[in-house]
This record gives structure tokens, C-alpha cells and sequence, in this order.
């Protein structure tokens, strides 16, 4: 199972164009069964999906799990996740955070070609304090699900460190991808972004996605991984 995350900026690019269109491009290009999704939706107001669900129809093979509490979103604070269509998701839901400022995780359990495994996508606080707080609520959260599942964690954690901070705690439970750095887009130095599998999964490979549209659609470059079976 391919899997990926992605910071997609809210759909604007290092042009300043929102462009969402672009935005599946770049997916179009990663081809994941799974992806995660951070600033997803609109800051202000209604907090509108960037990817209108007709985008969505019109380009690719993903459906969004209905993690969204407001009518117009796509995720919860930002976080979406899609699926391939053939995907069955078993269970969804929103993960609050504790936060000063709005936070969010969101998780779904999926089937897949007769496979299951839990997701977990999140974009933590930029304040290291909180990002600790927060990455013990998620492996809490996944820790008190009744049904145990191969669980896969992704996201923008924000965190600037190469071994301390939120990843220690996130460390103790999951295996890191070797993703290499994904931010800024246009000349990437640090590993915001991660993605982090449950020991019930095997990382086969896994990377940074720039290409040309890529390094051009968010100030984020997507990352990717193959999982199988531990």
C-alpha cells in the first residue's frame, strides 16, 4: 500500500495563486491509495474546502473519509483524508488537541484489496511545548481504540529537530520513513513532514515527491511510503 502526506497550503503556491487544480496534479503524479491532506480547508469563515468535491470527482481515484464536522469542509482543522474509491473506510472520526491555538488530528480506519490499517493525519503546533502535548494525545487516542490495527501516522509535525522534541514521543511506539526533507518547496532543508508506521508494518521504501509542478503547487513537497505486512 502506497501512502502519502501532503501540506498543501491551502492550494496556493510559491506563484501566490491558489490553484487547487494543481494541487491533484501533484497527487495525480504520487498515485498513493492513501494520502493525507494538511490545510485542506480555509482558515477564516466557513472553513471551505480548497478541493471542491466536483475537482475531486473530475481528477484522480480518491473520496474524502468524512472526518469534517462543518458542511463545506473537506477535514477537521485542516486535516483531510482520501481513499481510493474501491476503499472501504470501516470507521472515521476527528481528534481534538489539546491546543492554544486550533488544532486537529483526524484518523480512519480503511480496507483496501482485502487489507486494513488505521491513518492517522495531524499538523501539529508550532510551539514545541504543545507539539509534545499533542503527539502524546494522538498515540493515546490510537492506544484507548478497542480493535488493534497496523497503524500509520502522517503529517507536518512542524518539528525542526532530527531526534528530539515531539519525535521522541512519537518514537517510542512507531518507525520513521526515510522521507528526506520536504520544506521550503523550492529548496527543501528541513523534515516537517513525516510518516511514521506502527511495528505491524514494514516501510519497503519511501521519498520526497518534486517534481517540477510539485516544487511550484505548496510551500510543502509531498513525501511518500510503501507499507506491507511486518
Amino acid at each position: 500500500m502506497k501512502v502519502a502526506s501532503y501540506n498543501i497550503h491551502k492550494g496556493i503556491g510559491s506563484d501566490r495563486r491558489r490553484s487547487p487544480e494543481r494541487i491533484l496534479e501533484v497527487l495525480c503524479e504520487i498515485d498513493a491509495d492513501v494520502i493525507v491532506l494538511q490545510e485542506a480547508d480555509r482558515r477564516l469563515g466557513r472553513r471551505v474546502q480548497v478541493i471542491e468535491p466536483r475537482l475531486l470527482d473530475e481528477h484522480g481515484d480518491w473520496k474524502a473519509a468524512p472526518v469534517g464536522l462543518r458542511a463545506a469542509s473537506m477535514g477537521w482543522h485542516g486535516n483531510a483524508i482520501l481513499v481510493r474509491r474501491s476503499a472501504t473506510i470501516l470507521a472515521c472520526e476527528p481528534i481534538h488537541l489539546p491546543a492554544l491555538e486550533p488544532r486537529g488530528a483526524a484518523m480512519a480506519d480503511v480496507m483496501l484489496d482485502g487489507a486494513s490499517i488505521r491513518v492517522v493525519g495531524m499538523h501539529l503546533d508550532l510551539s514545541g511545548l504543545w507539539r509534545r502535548r499533542q503527539a502524546r494525545a494522538i498515540v493515546a487516542h490510537v492506544d484507548s481504540c478497542s480493535r488493534v490495527m497496523p497503524t500509520v501516522l502522517m503529517g507536518d509535525l512542524n518539528e525542526w529537530s532530527a531526534g528530539s522534541g515531539c519525535l521522541r514521543d512519537f518514537a517510542r511506539d512507531y518507525r520513521f520513513a526515510p522521507t528526506g526533507p520536504s520544506f521550503h518547496a523550492r529548496r527543501p532543508i528541513g523534515r516537517l513532514d513525516r510518516i511514521m508506521a506502527s511495528p505491524r508494518l514494514r516501510i519497503v521504501e519511501a521519498g520526497v515527491h518534486s517534481s517540477a509542478t510539485a516544487r511550484r503547487a505548496s510551500d510543502h513537497l509531498p513525501i511518500w511510503a510503501t507499507l506491507a505486512p511486518a
